[in-house]
């Protein structure tokens, strides 16, 4: 396998704070980029900072005890970065910041609009400096704006996407989603825009600005699904647990838990209805093809309901396994995390305590898999502004002695 990740050499100037932008870059570390988390001095840094619960020398605590106890968001979304402090409101802190600059081939931001060009530190600025730099925003509605306060977090955007109105049944109030999907969605193109844009640099030398919404995002995900044709002939966008239209399709409760299945075409759904003992339906009109399954879907649902309801679903998901049915329990996120496949991949890993209290704690990986090199999310997050001296030493050439004056005067 050879020693480099894709994107080792690489130098990532992270100006993001809370989740999207920080997930964006996370993944970047994990692709082999060296990112310098640029956090306000002032303000305690990053906000993940302060999110509660904590890890501390006693363990996992609502809140915190001592100054170098960690938030598990920041333990999450910082590892394999190097945190350096610079106020940007500063004259002194943006001259500081052009230097990184210059020797960047990336820029991530997740400013609201309009607030890079106030702080004088937009893509026309960091062009100017590095005209080969990729500059790469994400916002709540793009770098113009959007409606209202033009500020969004991930419920604003799930209500505008119409995501919200996909799940739950007929009637039902909006469902938000638990996880918050348009905070990690948008970084998902982002990382997409801002690689592709950098392999356009490599072949012109000219960067350019990627321009990312968590609005658009999540929006054209739900594009993908034919929504409004569905309600222009008639057909529920709504369902519930169930989808009629792919039946039998959706989750059913078992004795002890809940079960999904999956099987709209026919052999999986004749694998459905011999597991469930009624062999005799596979040539019945009414569940031998796709358009009797679905014209009888709350029939057909009714008899898995009927046959799961008085089993174990190890012994549900065995028998629909047995018979070429797709299905699988239903697991709470604790157990999802701990599954030995996505471990074993590198998907999901268990994280270091730092403070070494033996808190059980697991996250996100890098869920991409090459025969090349392991992607991996080295080194844990640091402290606010750990590496602010050795940044300025190793990328800026700054001396001492004006590093100093930079602490000194609050900048740094």
């Amino acid at each position: 396998m050879s020693a480099e990740r894709p994107l080792s050499g690489m130098v990532v100037i992270d100006l993001t704070n809370a989740l999207a932008g920080p997930y964006a870059t996370l993944l970047l570390a994990g692709l082999g980029a060296r990112v310098i988390k640029v956090e306000n001095p002032h303000r305690g840094g990053d906000p993940a900072r302060n999110n509660s619960p904590y890890v501390t020398g006693e363990g996992l605590a609502v809140r915190r005890s001592a100054p170098e106890d960690m938030s598990v968001s920041m333990l999450v979304r910082g590892r394999g970065k190097e945190s350096v402090t610079l106020d940007l409101r500063d004259p002194r802190g943006r001259e500081v910041l052009a230097d990184l600059v210059r020797r960047a081939d990336i820029l991530v931001e997740n400013y609201s609009a309009g607030v890079t060009t106030r702080l004088g530190i937009d893509p026309a600025w960091a062009q100017e400096i590095n005209p080969r730099l990729v500059y790469t925003s994400i916002s709540g509605f793009g770098a113009d704006g959007g409606p209202g306060t033009g500020k969004a977090m991930d419920t604003i955007v799930q209500a505008l996407s119409g995501v919200m109105m996909t799940s739950g049944a007929p009637g039902d109030a909006p469902v938000r989603l638990g996880l918050p999907i348009a905070d990690l969605l948008a970084p998902l193109y982002a990382v997409i825009g801002t690689v592709s844009a950098v392999l356009q640099a490599q072949r012109t030398g000219a960067g350019q600005h990627v321009d990312v919404s968590m609005l658009g995002a999540l929006t054209s995900l739900v594009a993908c699904e034919p929504f409004d044709a569905f309600e222009q002939i008639g057909l529920p966008l709504r369902t519930g647990a169930t989808v009629p239209r792919l039946a039998p399709f959706g989750t059913f409760q078992a004795e002890d838990g809940w079960f999904a299945l999956c099987a709209p075409v026919d052999p999986f759904a004749h694998g459905v209805l011999r597991a469930i003992g009624r062999p005799d339906l596979v040539d019945d009109a009414r569940f031998g093809d796709r358009d009797g399954r679905v014209a009888h879907a709350d029939e057909l649902h009714g008899l898995i309901s009927d046959w799961s309801s008085g089993r174990p679903v190890a012994e549900v998901v065995a028998a629909l396994d047995a018979h070429g049915a797709p299905a699988a329990e239903v697991r709470d996120p604790s157990a999802a995390v701990r599954d030995p496949l996505v471990l074993a991949r590198g998907e999901v890993v268990r994280l270091t305590d730092p403070a070494g209290a033996g808190a059980d704690l697991y996250a996100t990986g890098v869920p991409i898999v090459f025969s090349g090199r392991a992607s991996t999310i080295d080194g844990s997050a640091p402290q606010l502004g750990e590496h602010s001296r050795s940044v300025l030493r190793e990328l800026c050439g700054y001396a001492e002695e004006r590093i100093d004056a930079l602490v000194d005067a609050g900048v740094v």
